[in-house]
């Protein structure tokens, strides 16, 4: 694979070295297992998906098929409402991703009380909390793979940035 894709900036933790601490103490915190690694990855992939970035969509496709999950999966997060390869938890943390990250109809909140509902049906009190940390995570790091474009990756352990 060639990567002809360069950094807009270089690795922001070089310059704000505090980053590296936010980072790992949000890892920490999502990482209770309360929720399946799994669905966090479904998670973030569908977030990558819904900003149009391919660093985040190429990391968190690598995750899934490290995890073990297949191609049909993997491939069907961006249609997952009518696709039949997810639990019913992991379709309302979809739906609670797609609620935080995309613009309400004019008039509606973001997550609506059915939609808060849905996902607390699935899951106890500590996953809910740790599901919307992640989502916040993910949007944390939205701004750095949108702004900064790190180069995609599949493995954090490789080099992100020029």
């Amino acid at each position: 694979m060639t990567n002809t894709s360069i950094s807009r900036m270089p690795n922001p933790g070089e310059f704000v070295p505090e980053l590296n601490d936010i980072s790992a103490a949000l890892f920490r915190a999502t990482g209770n297992r309360s929720v399946p690694r799994t669905t966090m990855s479904l998670v973030h992939l569908r977030a990558g998906q819904i900003v149009g970035n391919t660093y985040l969509t190429v990391l968190n496709t690598g995750f899934l098929r490290k995890a073990g999950e297949s191609e049909e999966r993997i491939t069907a997060v961006s249609s997952w409402q009518d696709a039949p390869y997810f639990t019913d938890a992991e379709r309302a943390a979809l739906a609670l991703v797609e609620a935080t990250l995309q613009p309400a109809p004019h008039g509606r909140e973001r997550v609506t009380d059915e939609l808060y509902a849905e996902v607390a049906r699935h899951y106890e009190q500590k996953a809910l909390a740790t599901l919307t940390i992640a989502i916040g995570q993910i949007g944390f790091f939205i701004a750095l793979a949108v702004i900064g474009k790190p180069q995609p990756v599949t493995s954090l352990a490789d080099e992100q940035w020029d």
